[in-house]
């Protein structure tokens, strides 16, 4: 009986001290990323400072402007569209300039002119379905995320929208947006028309058959040739999906996914995600492929806010400026994230999360992104050259995402003019004329090198490409804003965009 004592007691003890070891090595493991996650969160506050009055800005944070006054859109159609002629009418008549903005999303200013009216489409925000011909008739100030849910109650879906919910619908069609929907067009190929008001207050109907010149112009336009109304928009059906990540060396990636995508014919989404951990620099990439997978008895997830935010966000923020953040999060999203996600969406919920889920709110820095698009045979080079570039300028790469997109045939300013592949870019910059300096440097290095790939680089963002650049990537700029004088001779709207590339310098509040 005591031997039997003794040996309990020393079973006892080194359980004890397994134990103690176990917690050793579990808070060894688990102790570095849980501080930098709290650290992180901890120092995550929102000391972003309010514009001085009669400032408005976009998302950049980079283009505080100072207007004349900001006039929002009245909700009811015929008070709308009376009080914007005479709007219209009385800047022509004060020798003011008129922008156009919406969630202003945009980062160079595109919404934005020095001493003028800019106007606010979001009150304007009505929608209706034609359940019939599964068209949507939608003002222009409505926001992705109303017309997410409206649509998700009567079973359809976006067509071709951006990966976040927060723009505007006549924001993503002036920048002509595209998202990760698989081998589909920008979204001008959902258009079916608009209604558009232009810079004398008359109001015409835009479509490929009414108007095509300008529904071409307007349609990735900038808001340069007039106000757009209400759109209709071609939806469909709301779907459920299986999800399926590869993780593969970045040589393997073309292969892969053409094998991924030709084997099932199911493919509906895609996107890639090329790993930024500065050890091994854009040299694996995350392969995410979503497949039309419907329920044996045709259910689908109900539409719900993003799950997991904090954390989400303080994996992705602690990326900012610390080498260590970029690889937690690069094991936790090819390690853990396909554990703890769900393996079955629905279409509306893979679109139903905004970009403050992720948002910089730090007053010393700002996110900036860039988007470059190139085709296959130039995608290899210009990843090799961006390994190159990015880490020479010291530049803080927070994400690549690659899509794929179908050639473009509705807009006159296109930017896919073939197949291409998509590179979505997110950098951290301190928000100083240093950091915007060094930031300029790096963007007009890599727009020259997705130049020689034969690609081009995406317009709504900070405007640093130099005017040669411009030109060499959009060859029918010079055409652009001979229409633009065409269809608006008093050059009523005008953006900074405007301003940079096609006219000098304007007097505050008066005539060029």
């Amino acid at each position: 009986m005591a031997t039997e004592k003794i040996s309990n007691k020393r079973s006892r003890h080194w359980l004890r001290w397994a134990l103690i070891v176990s917690l050793i090595a579990l808070v060894a493991i688990l102790g570095r990323p849980t501080f930098h996650l709290l650290r992180t969160a901890w120092n995550d506050a929102d000391n972003r400072q309010p514009l001085p009055q009669g400032f408005i800005d976009d998302a950049s944070r980079m283009n505080a402007t100072q207007v004349a006054e900001v006039w929002a859109v009245p909700s009811d159609r015929d008070a709308a569209e009376r009080q914007l002629a005479r709007l219209l009418t009385r800047a022509r008549n004060e020798n003011l300039r008129v922008s156009i903005a919406g969630a202003r999303h945009s980062m160079g200013g595109h919404t934005l002119y020095p001493g003028g009216i800019a106007i606010d489409t979001l009150p304007f925000s009505d929608m209706e379905l034609d359940e019939e011909n599964d068209i949507l008739h939608v003002q222009a100030g409505a926001i992705w995320k109303d017309i997410i849910e409206y649509l998700d109650s009567r079973g359809r879906s976006v067509a071709i929208m951006q990966s976040n919910n927060s723009f505007s619908v006549g924001g993503s069609i002036s920048v002509n947006c595209h998202g990760w929907q698989y081998d589909r067009p920008p979204i001008s190929s959902t258009v079916e028309s608009f209604r558009l008001m232009k810079a004398d207050g008359t109001i015409v109907r835009c479509s490929r058959q009414d108007n095509a010149e300008l529904f071409s112009l307007v349609l990735g336009g900038y808001g340069l040739f007039g106000i757009i109304l209400d759109v209709d928009l071609h939806v469909v059906p709301n779907e459920r999906y299986r999800i399926e990540q590869i993780v593969v060396p970045v040589d393997q990636a073309l292969a892969t996914f053409e094998k991924q995508i030709k084997s099932k014919p199911d493919v509906a989404m895609v996107y890639a995600r090329l790993g930024i951990v500065p050890d091994n620099f854009l040299n694996a990439v995350i392969i995410n492929v979503l497949y039309r997978d419907p329920a044996s008895d045709g259910s689908l997830p109900e539409l719900s806010e993003a799950g997991m935010v904090g954390l989400r966000r303080s994996l992705f923020r602690g990326s900012a400026g610390s080498d260590y953040g970029k690889q937690l999060r690069w094991e936790a999203e090819t390690k853990l994230q396909p554990h703890l996600k769900n393996k079955h969406f629905s279409r509306n919920q893979l679109l139903n999360e905004g970009v403050e889920v992720f948002q910089n709110r730090s007053a010393k820095s700002t996110d900036i992104l860039h988007e470059y698009f190139v085709p296959r045979e130039g995608i290899v080079s210009f990843v090799e050259e961006l390994r190159r570039i990015i880490p020479a300028h010291q530049g803080d790469l927070l994400n690549v995402t690659v899509r794929y997109i179908d050639t473009d045939r509705d807009t006159f300013m296109r930017f896919a003019d073939q197949p291409m592949f998509a590179l979505v870019m997110l950098f951290n910059q301190q928000t100083t004329a240093a950091g915007d300096a060094k930031m300029q440097a790096m963007t007009q290095e890599m727009i020259d090198a997705v130049l020689t790939a034969g690609g081009r680089y995406y317009l709504p963002y900070r405007l640093h490409a130099t005017s040669e650049q411009f030109r060499r990537a959009y060859p029918q700029a010079d055409e652009f804003f001979n229409f633009k004088r065409k269809y608006d001779p008093d050059e009523l709207f005008q953006n900074q965009f405007y301003l940079k590339y096609d006219r000098p310098p304007p007097r505050i509040g008066g005539p060029d």
